[in-house]
């Protein structure tokens, strides 16, 4: 088979890191970078060997044949390029969130089913190495019957550095982080029915909230809280790593900073530590997050070369979406409604 033709759509921050990646697949090949800042596009794909740029995506999709485009752009204009990518019967990728707001995603689905065409949403996280592990030991039922769970991706990393434009964003954390840990939520203990959310603003510079906390309550019956903090100065930083604690009826998974996994049943307790992918590209303290970004891109390869099925289309995150908007829905303080981030 050739390799599948892909475009970026989107040459910002994380497009360095999301072109390095899929440059990790012999079975991808990048035809072609896009951004309105052509020069931009231009550092882009000089660096990486791209050899077409483009100021504007309706040119890129009459121009070039593709089979998917990343948009990597923000979120407002997520939905406007997915659907110009399906009019042209071009397999969309999304960065999270996904759409800023629910009825906007509902609508993104229909014209894919409509079409008869996938879509996808690169959503990252899950993908992480110590995830994907913790994942198989409940998936084995290690500690049987879980009861009772907590994520928390708490820290003091200066995100606004790197990302300026979120500190303008008024709907933050839930929007940028609580996308991410909300799908590891579902992705380990499965689906939600019901969502309740308490918020902060602790940063006075920015304009959305820096602090949530969510309590789901599981349709296997377990409940599960979700702490999600850019104002937490802790005495270990944990960034870029969610803890997690599972609780079950036979004993308990505590999944630590650096891939530290401690399962403890009757027997007592047993250490592991789960290796993170090297990339010669990634940055040392996003390493966790960056490496996870070439196992979904394999994912959605698989889907896209019909080899294998994506966990993590816009079908499958429409759940995770409506977890984020029922958190906002229930939020006490009430929040703004506002756009959310890109990546």
């Amino acid at each position: 088979m050739i390799p599948t033709r892909i475009a970026i759509i989107g040459c910002g921050f994380w497009a360095h890191y999301q072109i390095a990646a899929w440059r990790e697949l012999p079975d991808a090949r990048i035809v072609a970078l896009c951004d309105p800042d052509l020069a931009r596009a231009q550092l882009l794909a000089d660096r990486f060997g791209v050899p077409q740029v483009f100021a504007d995506a309706a040119t890129l999709l009459a121009t070039l044949p593709l089979d998917a485009v990343d948009i990597i752009t923000p979120v407002a204009t997520h939905a406007p390029l997915a659907q110009l990518a399906i009019a042209h019967r071009v397999a969309p990728i999304i960065q999270k969130p996904m759409t800023p707001d629910l009825a906007t995603a509902h609508a993104l689905a229909q014209a894919l089913h409509a079409a008869g065409m996938r879509g996808y949403v690169h959503e990252n996280f899950r993908w992480q190495a110590p995830i994907r592990r913790l994942k198989t030991l409940l998936d084995a039922s290690t500690i049987g019957a879980v009861f009772r769970a907590r994520l928390s991706f708490c820290s003091a990393f200066p995100v606004f550095a790197n990302q300026p434009a979120l500190a303008q964003l008024d709907q933050f954390i839930l929007m940028d982080i609580g996308t991410h840990v909300l799908d590891m939520a579902r992705l380990l203990l499965g689906e939600a029915n019901t969502i309740t959310c308490h918020t902060h603003r602790v940063n006075p510079a920015i304009r959305g909230e820096d602090v949530a906390t969510v309590l789901l309550g599981m349709r296997s019956g377990a409940h599960c809280v979700v702490e999600l903090s850019y104002a937490s100065r802790l005495e270990r930083e944990a960034f870029p790593h969610t803890l997690v604690l599972v609780e079950g009826a036979h004993g308990s998974i505590r999944l630590g900073h650096a891939g530290e996994l401690a399962v403890t049943t009757r027997a007592g307790t047993t250490h592991e530590t789960v290796p993170i992918p090297h990339y010669d590209w990634v940055e040392p303290q996003y390493a966790l997050v960056q490496s996870a970004i070439v196992a979904c891109h394999r994912n959605i390869l698989a889907d896209l070369r019909g080899t294998g099925t994506a966990e993590t289309t816009i079908d499958d995150n429409l759940r995770t979406l409506a977890l984020v908007f029922g958190a906002y829905a229930t939020a006490s303080p009430p929040l703004r409604r506002g756009a959310g981030a890109e990546g």
